[in-house]
Protein backbone atom coordinates (compact mmCIF):
# COMPACT_ATOMS: atom_id res chain seq x y z
CA UNK A 1 0.00 0.00 0.00
CA UNK A 2 1.10 3.49 -0.70
CA UNK A 3 1.58 6.22 1.83
CA UNK A 4 -1.53 7.97 0.46
CA UNK A 5 -3.70 4.88 1.12
CA UNK A 6 -2.44 4.67 4.72
CA UNK A 7 -3.29 8.33 5.28
CA UNK A 8 -6.81 7.89 3.85
CA UNK A 9 -7.44 4.79 5.98
CA UNK A 10 -6.18 6.59 9.10
CA UNK A 11 -8.39 9.60 8.34
CA UNK A 12 -11.45 7.36 7.81
CA UNK A 13 -10.80 5.55 11.12
CA UNK A 14 -10.34 8.86 12.95
CA UNK A 15 -13.61 10.23 11.53
CA UNK A 16 -15.42 6.99 12.45
CA UNK A 17 -14.05 7.28 16.01
CA UNK A 18 -15.20 10.89 16.32
CA UNK A 19 -18.65 9.95 15.02
CA UNK A 20 -18.99 7.04 17.46
CA UNK A 21 -17.84 9.17 20.40
CA UNK A 22 -20.01 12.21 19.63
CA UNK A 23 -23.18 10.75 18.11
CA UNK A 24 -23.75 7.43 19.89
CA UNK A 25 -24.45 6.47 23.51
CA UNK A 26 -21.62 3.95 23.75
CA UNK A 27 -19.46 6.08 26.06
CA UNK A 28 -22.16 7.99 27.93
CA UNK A 29 -23.17 7.14 31.48
CA UNK A 30 -26.51 5.38 31.42
CA UNK A 31 -29.26 7.03 33.48
CA UNK A 32 -32.82 6.11 34.34
CA UNK A 33 -35.25 8.69 32.96
CA UNK A 34 -38.13 9.25 35.38
CA UNK A 35 -41.37 11.20 35.07
CA UNK A 36 -44.07 11.76 37.65
CA UNK A 37 -47.73 12.60 37.58
CA UNK A 38 -50.54 12.78 40.10
CA UNK A 39 -53.23 10.10 40.04
CA UNK A 40 -56.44 11.04 38.28
CA UNK A 41 -59.15 12.32 40.57
CA UNK A 42 -61.32 9.24 39.94
CA UNK A 43 -58.33 7.01 40.88
CA UNK A 44 -57.39 8.77 44.10
CA UNK A 45 -56.29 6.23 46.69
CA UNK A 46 -55.95 7.65 50.17
CA UNK A 47 -52.86 6.29 51.92
CA UNK A 48 -53.50 6.66 55.64
CA UNK A 49 -54.29 10.28 56.46
CA UNK A 50 -52.34 11.74 53.54
CA UNK A 51 -53.43 15.22 52.47
CA UNK A 52 -52.05 14.73 48.95
CA UNK A 53 -53.10 13.05 45.72
CA UNK A 54 -50.96 9.94 45.14
CA UNK A 55 -47.91 10.43 42.90
CA UNK A 56 -47.20 7.97 40.09
CA UNK A 57 -43.62 7.53 38.84
CA UNK A 58 -42.91 6.17 35.36
CA UNK A 59 -39.74 4.99 33.59
CA UNK A 60 -39.09 4.95 29.84
CA UNK A 61 -38.64 1.17 30.06
CA UNK A 62 -38.87 -1.51 32.79
CA UNK A 63 -36.00 -1.85 35.27
CA UNK A 64 -35.07 -4.34 38.00
CA UNK A 65 -34.63 -1.86 40.84
CA UNK A 66 -32.08 -2.46 43.59
CA UNK A 67 -32.72 0.72 45.61
CA UNK A 68 -35.38 3.41 45.80
CA UNK A 69 -35.30 6.43 48.11
CA UNK A 70 -37.37 9.62 48.52
CA UNK A 71 -36.01 12.58 50.48
CA UNK A 72 -37.12 16.16 51.18
CA UNK A 73 -35.07 18.20 48.69
CA UNK A 74 -34.40 21.10 51.09
CA UNK A 75 -33.08 18.68 53.74
CA UNK A 76 -31.00 16.83 51.15
CA UNK A 77 -29.37 20.02 49.85
CA UNK A 78 -28.12 20.89 53.33
CA UNK A 79 -27.38 17.32 54.46
CA UNK A 80 -26.54 14.60 51.90
CA UNK A 81 -27.36 12.00 54.57
CA UNK A 82 -30.91 13.32 55.10
CA UNK A 83 -33.37 10.82 56.54
CA UNK A 84 -35.43 9.32 53.67
CA UNK A 85 -39.23 9.45 53.77
CA UNK A 86 -39.41 6.17 51.87
CA UNK A 87 -36.51 3.77 51.32
CA UNK A 88 -36.68 0.34 49.68
CA UNK A 89 -33.83 -2.03 48.86
CA UNK A 90 -33.39 -5.37 47.12
CA UNK A 91 -30.41 -7.71 47.11
CA UNK A 92 -31.15 -9.33 43.76
CA UNK A 93 -33.33 -6.74 42.05
CA UNK A 94 -37.08 -6.25 41.99
CA UNK A 95 -39.47 -7.59 39.40
CA UNK A 96 -39.40 -5.52 36.20
CA UNK A 97 -40.96 -2.17 37.09
CA UNK A 98 -41.96 0.60 34.68
CA UNK A 99 -44.29 2.53 37.02
CA UNK A 100 -45.29 2.64 40.69
CA UNK A 101 -47.14 4.78 43.26
CA UNK A 102 -45.34 6.62 46.06
CA UNK A 103 -45.49 4.34 49.09
CA UNK A 104 -46.77 1.36 47.09
CA UNK A 105 -45.45 -2.18 47.25
CA UNK A 106 -42.85 -3.17 44.67
CA UNK A 107 -42.42 -6.92 44.31
CA UNK A 108 -38.90 -8.01 45.26
CA UNK A 109 -38.13 -4.93 47.36
CA UNK A 110 -38.27 -4.49 51.14
CA UNK A 111 -37.94 -1.49 53.47
CA UNK A 112 -34.29 -0.63 54.22
CA UNK A 113 -35.24 -0.54 57.91
CA UNK A 114 -37.35 -3.48 59.04
CA UNK A 115 -40.99 -2.43 59.55
CA UNK A 116 -40.48 1.14 58.24
CA UNK A 117 -43.44 2.68 56.46
CA UNK A 118 -43.43 5.57 53.97
CA UNK A 119 -43.96 9.01 55.48
CA UNK A 120 -46.92 10.98 54.05
CA UNK A 121 -46.04 13.66 51.51
CA UNK A 122 -46.91 17.30 52.18
CA UNK A 123 -48.51 19.49 49.49
CA UNK A 124 -46.19 22.04 47.88
CA UNK A 125 -42.96 20.52 49.24
CA UNK A 126 -40.32 19.51 46.70
CA UNK A 127 -39.03 15.96 47.04
CA UNK A 128 -36.32 14.02 45.22
CA UNK A 129 -36.68 10.38 44.17
CA UNK A 130 -33.46 8.39 43.74
CA UNK A 131 -33.56 5.03 41.96
CA UNK A 132 -30.84 2.47 41.29
CA UNK A 133 -31.00 -0.56 39.02
CA UNK A 134 -27.63 -2.29 39.32
CA UNK A 135 -25.06 0.21 38.01
CA UNK A 136 -27.67 2.49 36.41
CA UNK A 137 -28.99 5.39 38.51
CA UNK A 138 -31.48 8.19 38.15
CA UNK A 139 -33.23 10.90 40.14
CA UNK A 140 -36.31 13.06 39.75
CA UNK A 141 -37.67 16.09 41.64
CA UNK A 142 -41.42 16.28 42.21
CA UNK A 143 -44.14 17.98 44.28
CA UNK A 144 -47.28 16.42 45.69
CA UNK A 145 -50.59 18.14 45.06
CA UNK A 146 -53.19 18.77 47.72
CA UNK A 147 -56.16 16.37 47.74
CA UNK A 148 -58.55 19.23 48.48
Amino acid sequence: MTKRNWILISLALALAGVYIFCFTDWFKTKTIHITSTNARVNRVIRAGNSATIPVIFKFERPYELTELKVVDLDDFQTNKLAEPLWHLVSDSGSDDVDQFFYGGNIDGMDPAVEGARPEPLQPGVTYRLFVTAGKIKGWHDFKAKSAN
